[in-house]
């Protein structure tokens, strides 16, 4: 057991997945990623590189995805909102990467030192067109290292740019740790030689292969609408069926990406939600509820995006009352609000720059103001 730092378990749980390069810009509360990144890869034969902002790491981190390393990027806030391009181009490129965004207080250079939970939206819609990528936010301690393991695999799975939404909370939290303990390694599927020749091609999957990099293969990548061969194309039939198949190969693997945390009773008349750090809170909330004979349950969505509507719709149904956790502004109320019964009351528990307050949701629990 080693007593560690969530920045830290980060780190391992990424190079334990395989995470062979990192860029980065320095920015509170992310910098100790980067940071232990940068005394980590050398050890284990990786590449470590501190680029000139936030637009260039998160371009370097695609180019060495491309040429076959996994690769990582983590940021904050106003570094995450300059990466957005890039993590549009990697979506039309099909490129796996894991981008961390340590949400603090904002908008703007908000407040540095303080972590938050205002960056839901942007991390599903922040980029333009139509796009659909995996946004995962680990909810405890352990989940910091496990969710990250499962972001590298599931990106090289679905060859897409995944998101890990995490907070100034949940990386300067110190804890003892098991980081020695094995896990499952998913490694890139490529390309034969005779299937290099139209790479984007999905042959009976949703997901085509990669090339392997120094084959002497023709591989052409666009950022534009492009053909199976992997040249532009303004045909819009052709531009429907790629940007269809992306969106689908998402879709298609939703039992596999929806994670949750149910307790409590499922016939309880006041349903708890949250995610994330905020989710510590809540926990510990409804645990107390129910140890002196209150009924409540608790619902922690860990894969924030796409939502399992099939799931959601079970879970809320039959609650009277529904108490959305989270620090910011109602995102997360705003996200599971059509799955709110006609006639059921929704209340927002919101805190901004610190955790909630455990005791404070027990009352509203109890149907306190």
């Amino acid at each position: 057991m080693d007593f560690v730092s969530g920045s830290e378990v980060m780190a391992r749980g990424a190079i334990r997945a395989g995470c062979r390069a990192f860029f980065g810009y320095p920015i509170t509360p992310s910098s100790e990623i980067m940071a232990l990144m940068a005394e980590e890869l050398p050890k284990v034969n990786g590449v470590f590189m501190q680029m000139e902002d936030e637009i260039a790491a998160s371009a370097a981190a695609i180019g060495a995805s491309w040429a076959g390393a996994k690769s990582m990027t983590a940021t904050s806030g106003p570094g995450f909102s300059l990466m957005q391009e890039n993590i549009g181009m990697a979506t039309m490129l099909e490129i796996p990467l894991v981008i961390v965004d340590v949400q603090r207080v904002g908008p703007s250079t908000g407040i540095p030192t303080m972590g938050a939970q205002q960056d839901l939206m942007q991390s599903i819609w922040g980029r333009h067109g139509d796009q659909l990528t995996v946004v995962f936010s680990p909810s405890s301690f352990d989940e910091l290292f496990t969710m990250t393991v499962r972001a590298f695999n599931l990106a090289e799975e679905l060859r897409i740019p995944l998101i890990l939404l995490t907070d100034g909370h949940m990386v300067t939290l110190r804890s003892l740790a098991d980081l020695r303990h094995p896990v499952d390694v998913t490694n890139r599927k490529h390309l034969t030689k005779d299937e290099a020749s139209l790479p984007f091609r999905p042959n009976g999957s949703l997901v085509p292969g990669f090339p392997r990099m120094g084959e002497e293969l023709n591989v052409l990548f666009d950022t534009l609408v492009h053909n199976e061969r992997g040249y532009p194309t303004a045909n819009s039939k052709k531009a429907r069926r790629l940007l269809k198949r992306l969106r689908e190969k998402v879709e298609a693997s939703i039992d596999r990406v929806w994670d949750c945390e149910q307790s409590g009773p499922q016939d309880s008349d006041t349903l708890v939600v949250s995610y994330g750090s905020s989710a510590i809170s809540a926990r510990y909330a409804v645990n107390l509820a129910l140890a002196e004979g209150d009924s409540a349950s608790l619902l922690v969505i860990k894969s924030l995006w796409p939502l399992n509507e099939r799931e959601l719709s079970r879970v809320f149904e039959g609650r009277k009352r529904v108490i959305v956790v989270e620090q910011a502004l109602g995102q997360l109320a705003w996200l599971v609000r059509p799955y709110v019964e006609k006639g059921s009351k929704l209340i927002e528990s919101t805190s901004i720059g610190r955790p909630p307050d455990p005791f404070r949701l027990l009352k509203l629990i109890r149907g306190g103001a």
